[in-house]
């Protein structure tokens, strides 16, 4: 036998942590967060359960790096900048229906219900979609832009891969692009309007 044919110990080891991550993903994206066992997930993996604690030390620490995920948001500042709004709602919707999606399942259908599940999701969009906004418009503004186009981006997937409303579900890729795109464009670029009570409100009602 060569020494090609020969698993390793660290080979062992990284293919003991892919199952259970594998296992780990398709059971809180069945089960939830909640509902999902240790043991379950261990038996999915076809190993002991003391092997999950091992390499993940808790059933959070597991969901962690379950969890983890990589928006790859493009390089707006590259793009048109009349076409921002397009290419991010583009990029959207080949995250979720050309690729393995299953991970931004886990964690949205768990945190409809499970609030630990919600503060990571709210983590992951605030660490990979603030930064994207704040190279554009009021720098100020960008927290609150953000989050607008986050309202955006996560209820389109709630309502098309979750809930799955008909309406929604049977909309084309292009169909969605042209109705969201000039949305997620305002909430780039725009600056903020002025509110009821700021000096800009005033002096145009006064004027």
């Amino acid at each position: 036998m060569t020494s090609d044919d020969q698993e390793t110990p660290a080979r062992r080891s990284d293919a003991t942590r892919a199952a259970i991550l594998a296992a780990a993903r398709a059971r809180f994206a069945a089960d939830g967060y909640a509902k999902a066992t240790i043991r379950a997930i261990a038996a999915d993996a076809a190993i002991d359960p003391s092997m999950v604690m091992r390499y993940f030390g808790s059933k959070d620490g597991l969901f962690a790096a379950a969890a983890q995920i990589d928006l790859d948001l493009p390089d707006l500042a590259a793009a048109d900048p009349d076409a921002m709004g397009e290419v991010l709602i583009r990029h959207f919707l080949a995250i979720w229906e050309e690729n393995d999606n299953t991970v931004l399942l886990i964690l949205l259908r768990s945190s409809i219900t499970d609030d630990a599940v919600a503060a990571r999701f709210r983590e992951v969009f605030a660490q990979q979609v603030l930064p994207a906004v704040l190279r554009f418009g009021t720098p100020a503004d960008a927290p609150r832009r953000a989050a607008l186009i986050v309202t955006q981006l996560l209820g389109l997937a709630l309502c098309r891969y979750v809930l799955r409303i008909p309406p929604v579900v049977d909309l084309t890729p292009p169909r969605i692009v042209t109705d969201i795109a000039p949305t997620l464009q305002r909430y780039l670029t725009s600056d903020p309007a002025p509110t009821a009570d700021s000096p800009e409100a005033a002096r145009t009602v006064t004027s």
